[in-house]
């Protein structure tokens, strides 16, 4: 059974917006904020389609559904970290495999944006279902992959298919649950992600070793079938009716547009510097180009004459103060937190410690996003505020990463496992709040593709942030290292063998001091870290113009 709202008042639904007021008289008591007051759109105005509230027994299975397929999508992000060497021992291309990490996360991320739009068309179940087929299709090839081509398709195809899992599970707890308790739901599915992401590299490197690594991928083919036939049966959301035929409804242009965009920048920030230099023809046209098509899309998506029905809307985004300045905090503090997950191994690394090691510091940072995601919702349940808390959180954020920018070569131990935990902690909140806020600022019919947006602004923001702290760090170490032993006789060659792997520190020729060295990689480190560190600033100063909007009780916001 399903529930039809009009979108205007009493006795109809009516839903924020950007310019309603924070609290009326019929809400907590509390008086109407003048300017923000505007007259109640017209009765008709359009239908809605809710879910109905549903017990508590039920959403559990049904977010289960979901986050089964929500956990090995997560897993497929972190798995190959293991994978890569017996992968390429058996198909001998080593080169090649670089892709397996990039060809996923890129499939991922440009495919995530569109899953909004076309689950309000065809329905989240719908949605879904087509996430789970590609997903344990693209698996199934990798683990059955003849060629070193077969696996990097297959991881593909599972890039399609994950960002999908992802980002629907989040849009159908926004059709289940009410805004009061969404940040609590939410924190559940952040925890089950971070459990996927920190177990994805021990899962594939323990299969690798009793078994072979195929069975790393074969083995989540059967718990896919199982999240698709729960899908089938349980999850059951109505979409928004309309009499235009599915297809019609599909905004084909600007979706070329922007996956084309994505993809493009995608490509050049992860090949650029790794596989290819920066001043590479190919990485500046891909960057360029990325930038052209963006350009078109937007340009696209303003007109409604041509796009009725725009997959990610612009005009929304740029116009709604609160979207705007969420989908930019996530964007900058993703930047922020990733640049922290992978160059603190680093200089973990820098200290003696092994990759497994340093790798094992970094789980309370992990743990702590997750912590800091439920405590978020804990919090909004109990109080339905968010702005002070963001405060809070933005705070403390930019308090992790200035902990960070501290570390030096003789940091006591504790400090190295202390010191990351508040950016986790205020990263896990920060994603919380601005979920939750940019849903709470929008009507229902436009849920799903801002939350479509959000994850867009996380993805790129991942890619960027590693790629400035990439630059920033080569350009120092190679800078410093230059200058102190620039004189000395074949030192571009010895140069070139430490920018491109620690083990250079251990194998110095004569007349280098190992001990230079090494402050030289912290200078470098360092100076990613302050990178970091401004980035939390940006982050931070975005959030801080969110507003406060009413968190409800029921779905239908009243």
């Amino acid at each position: 059974m399903t529930l039809t709202r009009d979108e205007s008042g009493t006795p109809h639904q009516h839903h924020p917006t950007e310019t309603s007021p924070l609290l009326s008289s019929e809400q907590n008591g509390a008086a109407v904020d003048p300017e923000s007051a505007q007259p109640a759109p017209e009765p008709g105005a359009g239908e809605i389609a809710l879910a109905e509230e549903t017990s508590t027994k039920k959403l559990v299975a049904i977010m289960a559904a979901t986050w089964i397929g929500v956990f090995f999508a997560a897993l497929d992000t972190t798995i190959v970290a293991t994978l890569t060497a017996p992968i390429s021992s058996s198909f001998d291309s080593l080169s090649l495999l670089s892709w397996l990490a990039t060809g996923y996360l890129i499939a991922n991320s440009a495919c995530q944006p569109l899953s909004g739009k076309l689950t309000d068309i065809f329905s989240r179940r719908w949605g879904l279902i087509f996430s789970n087929v590609f997903f344990g299709a693209g698996t199934l090839v990798c683990g059955l992959a003849p060629s070193a081509g077969a696996i990097i398709a297959g991881r593909i195809i599972a890039g399609v298919g994950g960002g999908g899992l992802t980002c629907i599970a989040t849009y159908i707890t926004s059709d289940l649950v009410p805004l009061r308790r969404r940040g609590l739901w939410q924190g559940y599915g952040n925890l089950v992600y971070g459990l996927g992401m920190g177990l994805g590299g021990v899962f594939g490197g323990v299969l690798s070793d009793k078994l072979s690594w195929r069975w790393a991928f074969l083995l989540q083919v059967p718990f896919i079938a199982v999240s698709t036939v729960m899908v089938f049966f349980l999850i059951d959301i109505p979409v928004n009716p309309s009499t235009k035929p599915p297809l019609s409804r599909i905004d084909f242009l600007g979706s070329g547009f922007l996956v084309s965009s994505l993809i493009l920048l995608l490509l050049g920030l992860n090949t650029g510097g790794n596989q290819l230099p920066w001043d590479h023809p190919l990485i500046i046209t891909s960057l360029l180009l990325s930038l052209a098509t963006l350009g078109v899309f937007m340009y696209l998506e303003s007109q409604p004459r041509w796009v009725p029905e725009p997959v990610l809307p612009v005009a929304l985004i740029v116009r709604t103060r609160t979207v705007l300045s969420a989908c930019l905090a996530n964007w900058f503090g993703t930047m922020s937190a990733f640049l922290a997950i992978y160059y603190v191994p680093l200089y973990l690394q820098i200290r003696g410690l092994s990759a497994t090691a340093a790798g094992l510091r970094v789980v309370p940072l992990a743990a702590a996003t997750s912590i800091g995601s439920l405590a978020s919702g804990y919090v909004m349940r109990a109080t339905g505020r968010y702005y002070v808390q963001m405060v809070v959180v933005m705070a403390t954020f930019i308090l992790g990463a200035a902990l960070i920018c501290s570390f030096q070569l003789s940091t006591p131990q504790w400090m190295t496992f202390a010191f990351p935990t508040p950016l986790g902690f205020a990263y896990g909140g920060m994603l919380t709040i601005t979920l939750v806020g940019m849903i709470s600022s929008v009507d229902h019919e436009h849920q799903a593709v801002i939350t479509a947006a959000s994850y867009a602004f996380r993805s790129t923001g991942s890619t960027i942030g590693i790629t400035i702290a990439g630059a920033v760090f080569q350009n120092i170490l190679t800078d410093e290292l230059r200058e102190k032993f620039g004189d000395l006789p074949g030192s571009e060659g010895v140069i070139r063998r430490i920018r491109d792997s620690l083990e250079g520190i251990n194998h110095l020729p004569p007349g280098w001091d190992r001990g230079i060295v090494l402050d030289v990689y912290m200078d470098a480190l360092r100076g990613a870290f302050v990178s970091g560190l401004g980035l939390a600033v940006l982050a931070a100063v975005a959030g801080l113009g969110m507003k406060e909007h009413i968190l409800h009780k029921n779905l239908a916001r009243k």
